[in-house]
């Protein structure tokens, strides 16, 4: 029974490509080693229409062989619940599975499970339902939108199977359906003695590092971008797959000299961020090396005396130098994307470099960089200047990609179309992880439906070549083109797909034309309003500062006029304070009696003695309110200004008389 299974297990193996003898085992355990079923089971089933497929009118019918009744098909759907405890919106995303009938049991076509996961965390329990068919980096993202805990900084305890990676399938845990998962501290983050070091750490470790490598041996240049988490031991091994040259023979230039262990991550090696610079070039051969025994463990006896008698041989030739052999080239084909390449940038250069070896120059354009960058060149570029992107997905187990890439993708006219209206990005999916690594930026680009309608191709039908379109404001796939056509299908399905493109942009044009109008005439009218508003505000302003003059020079000729009223105050009072008393009448005969004829038609009167000098006189009318600067003073006969005359004559001495009148004019 034991070489039976293990006969089946390299089956399994050599049918389904899964090279994880612990993933397979399980499989074939769940169906209680039935190789058929068993692959069955892993083989994706078709449960997506698309966008240019949806009709109505469409049936799919499978034909039956023998006497058995036709049956109907059966669809299963499974729901996937997403739910925040504090919160009470609830995110359900169906999942339809079609099982067709056939010669295969049913046990093959199981649903898959509802998994529900309770994340403890900071206090509280997170509660998160998903599908089986899951990855571990779908769980950390859904925990990563409920609590704000980055995907690079979650370690999650409680797995009754630890995963590998967040590339591994739930399913192949073998998980019950409830589960308890706690979220501790990443301990690659926890480096340094302070809490602020850990934070700084942490920050490097999730940040991107672009390094402009120059290849010393070719002449090139190549601008990489690696997280913080890679070491550099990863990073050479990476840049092995664009240069060729074994990281043991590889010498940089470059690297911190602090930098002593190459299993150190970049955040740890002391590298300038962002962007770092580096040159790499190769180790030069030494004056006498050893020479590589190419003798295996399995070499038969007569081999080796053959290879003893050659070293024989070489004795006896007059053999100046020593042999050296630096690198034995690998006759086995490359991959267009080696296994395990955690970095999209690396694996496009090498999936360009690898596709041009092997089909020759006549290949697309393709684009250099991550799914993410792709969608972004071609799909979220103002509507203008938007592309089709055109994702090609190879497989190395396919019979129809060498004729899909050298006739198809190699057809000029082919070519021409794709380098006018479409992006182009390749992946090669031939190895699991690279296929589940492209499922994961699909899921986070596209969303989940998306991600499933890529894991529903079958490997049969590869080659295929898929289109995806931003149509309102929505990015989706439009339509799948399988590498089992021709020529002239391919062409109707790119120029179906560029017509609707075309129309679909046109209308967007035209709203977004409609759009900027009214977003000129708005800005126009928010215009002459600002300009308007400034010049009501300017003269407002003009109005303010003139009536603040105006104000100012009021203030100070009130000011100045009760300083001047101040001022002839105290004059008035210093005269009246010296001003002689005024005699009675009667006393003596040198009494005059002195009578002023005011301006408005009033008379003052006093008496003075006839020895009062004249300056008396004006002083008593300074006292009453007339100064001699503003008024002078006449006599009637001889008509003469007294204010002009010597204020010291006296009163006698001007000839006035016992009753004299004068005069008060105003200046």
């Amino acid at each position: 029974m034991a070489g039976n299974r293990e006969v089946i297990l390299a089956d399994f193996q050599a049918c389904t490509g899964i090279d994880d003898v612990g993933e397979a085992i399980l499989h074939l355990e769940g169906t209680n080693w039935d190789l058929l079923a068993a692959i069955h089971s892993v083989m994706p089933q078709d449960s997506q229409q698309l966008p240019s497929e949806m009709s109505p009118d469409i049936e799919m019918i499978e034909e039956i062989r023998g006497n058995q009744p036709q049956q109907p098909q059966q669809s299963f759907t499974s729901e996937v619940f997403l739910q925040a405890p504090t919160n009470s919106n609830t995110t359900k995303v169906n999942v339809t599975e079609v099982v067709k009938p056939g010669t295969s049991k049913p046990k093959c076509h199981k649903v898959p499970r509802l998994l529900t996961f309770n994340v403890n965390y900071d206090n509280r329990v997170v509660k998160i339902e998903i599908s089986e068919t899951s990855t571990v980096g779908d769980l950390k993202h859904l925990i990563w939108e409920l609590t704000n805990k980055a995907v690079c900084q979650q370690e999650l305890q409680g797995w009754k199977t630890e995963p590998r990676s967040n590339l591994t399938v739930l399913q192949t845990l073998d998980l019950p359906s409830e589960n308890t998962l706690h979220i501790v501290s990443n301990p690659a983050m926890e480096v340094g003695d302070s809490a602020s070091d850990s934070v700084t750490l942490s920050d490097r470790l999730a940040q991107t590092y672009t390094l402009n490598v120059k290849d010393e041996v070719h002449n090139k240049k190549y601008r990489l971008q690696f997280r913080g988490t890679r070491t550099v031991l990863e990073v050479k091994s990476d840049i092995y797959s664009l240069i060729d040259v074994p990281v043991r023979n590889q010498q940089w230039k470059g690297w911190p000299s602090t930098l002593k262990d190459d299993k150190v991550t970049l955040a740890q090696s002391g590298i300038n961020f962002p962007e770092h610079n580096l040159s790499v070039g190769k180790i030069p051969s030494k004056d006498k090396k050893d020479i590589v025994d190419l003798v295996d463990s399995d070499t038969s006896e007569e081999e080796q005396e053959d290879g003893e008698e050659f070293e024989d041989a070489t004795e006896s030739f007059n053999v100046e130098d020593d042999i050296f052999i630096d690198h034995i080239p690998s006759t086995k084909i490359q991959r267009l994307i080696p296994d395990n390449v955690e970095d999209e940038i690396v694996g496009t250069l090498h999936f360009v470099e690898q596709f041009e070896k092997r089909y020759g120059p006549a290949y697309p354009d393709f684009f250099v960089g991550t799914f993410e960058d792709a969608i972004k060149e071609s799909c979220l570029k103002p509507v203008k200047e938007r592309k089709l992107l055109a994702v090609y997905l190879h497989h190395d187990n396919s019979v129809l990609a060498n004729v899909f890439c050298t006739q198809l993708l190699g057809f000029e006219t082919v070519l021409q179309l794709l380098s006018t209206s479409f992006v182009v990005w390749g992946w090669d999916i031939t190895h699991e992880f690279n296929k589940n690594m492209f499922l994961y930026s699909v899921n986070l680009t596209l969303g989940s439906a998306a991600a499933s309608t890529v894991r529903n191709i079958d490997v049969d039908t590869l080659p295929v070549l898929i289109i995806i379109m931003r149509s309102r404001s929505n990015t989706e796939i439009f339509t799948i083109v399988h590498g089992n056509i021709g020529v002239n299908e391919l062409m109707t399905n790119l120029v179906h797909a560029v017509d609707v493109f075309q129309e679909q942009r046109r209308t967007e044009i035209g709203i977004e034309e409609e759009r900027q109008a009214r977003e000129r005439v708005k800005q126009e009218q928010d215009k002459a309003y600002q300009e308007s508003l400034a010049a009501d505000r300017a003269k407002e302003e003009a109005k303010q500062i003139q009536e603040l003059i105006e104000k100012q020079k009021k203030e100070q000729a009130e000011s100045a006029r009760l300083a001047e009223e101040a001022r002839k105050e105290a004059h008035r009072q210093a005269v009246e304070s010296s001003l002689p008393p005024e005699p009675q009448p009667g006393v003596g005969d040198g009494v005059l009696k002195i009578k002023v004829r005011l301006p408005a038609g009033k008379f003052l009167e006093r008496r003075f003695q006839a020895d009062t000098p004249l300056q008396t006189l004006l002083n008593f009318l300074i006292v009453e309110g007339y100064p001699t600067e503003e008024y002078k003073v006449l006599s009637s006969w001889p008509r003469r200004d007294l204010t002009s005359m010597d204020s010291k004559l006296t009163l006698m001495e001007l000839k006035f008389c016992p009753q004299e009148t004068v005069i008060l004019e105003e200046r």
